[in-house]
């Protein structure tokens, strides 16, 4: 049986969140075509600065000078992973940190095939739900398309192989996240159902973890600051919703209106 780690401090989250709103970073997103706008909106909501650029000579150029870079293969193409490669390996030179989401992981081959490629471009962090983490971890995950069919606790000892193998912190998310190095975790419980009903809410919070993955200090903490803050505006959006055609704007505006004592 797996131990639960303990539930991420609140006062490691606001001390993570001032320094965020300190550095306002700016974040280059290679993300899915489907969630651009949401997440763009979520960055600057949170008062970082979103960009995304994907032609593969500009994307070099714009990740040796953003703060950090999103790379998520959800709508991946044979041109946007050159794209997806080129800036990796720029903002490596640069020594930029960045994030992979390995959308739809284990059960489509050429993505699949991508994903381990990458991940051994040492990314600064991964973030995926449980069958994702699983997949890329070696483990046969039970995905369903972009869907998790695993509860995140039973993906928590391969997230934590997978952070010791590359380096990377690793963020399982679901009902309750778990945030690894491969030695310490911490858990973030919240959210709420409608968030599991908008397309983007996930991928979005990858951009979050990019744009925390910039902060100087732990990171680790970090990126459960960055889970925390998407759970946490969530759960307060849901009072405030109908359902999801009203949560996207009370996201928005909860994400805008946070700040570290909410935290």
């Amino acid at each position: 049986m797996i131990a639960r780690p303990d539930v991420f401090p609140g006062a490691r989250a606001a001390a993570s969140f001032n320094l965020f709103k300190q550095h306002s970073p700016l974040i280059h997103c290679l993300t899915n075509e489907v969630v651009q706008a949401l997440t763009a909106n979520v960055l600057l909501a949170l008062g970082a600065s979103p960009a995304m650029v994907v032609e593969p000579e500009e994307a070099a150029q714009f990740s040796r000078i953003a703060n950090g870079l999103l790379v998520n293969i959800g709508t991946l193409t044979a041109a946007r992973g050159q794209s997806m490669l080129a800036a990796i390996d720029a903002a490596n030179q640069a020594g930029t940190p960045w994030v992979l989401d390995p959308v739809a992981v284990g059960g489509l081959h050429y993505r699949s095939e991508f994903a381990q490629r990458l991940l051994a471009l040492r990314p600064a962090a991964i973030r995926g739900n449980a069958s994702e983490i699983l997949a890329l971890g070696g483990v046969q995950g039970g995905g369903r398309g972009v869907d998790s069919t695993a509860d995140s606790l039973t993906a928590l000892t391969a997230a934590r192989q997978l952070a010791q193998t590359s380096g990377a912190i690793v963020a399982v998310t679901g009902a309750v996240d778990y945030v690894t190095n491969g030695v310490a975790d911490w858990a973030i419980p919240g959210g709420d159902i409608l968030m599991t009903r908008v397309v983007g809410t996930g991928c979005s919070l990858s951009a979050v973890a990019a744009a925390f993955c910039a902060l100087p200090g732990e990171r680790l903490d970090h990126v459960a600051t960055a889970c925390r803050v998407m759970s946490l505006c969530g759960e307060r959006a849901s009072t405030q919703a109908q359902g999801p055609g009203s949560f996207t704007p009370a996201f928005l505006d909860a994400l805008y209106q946070l700040n570290a004592e909410a935290l």
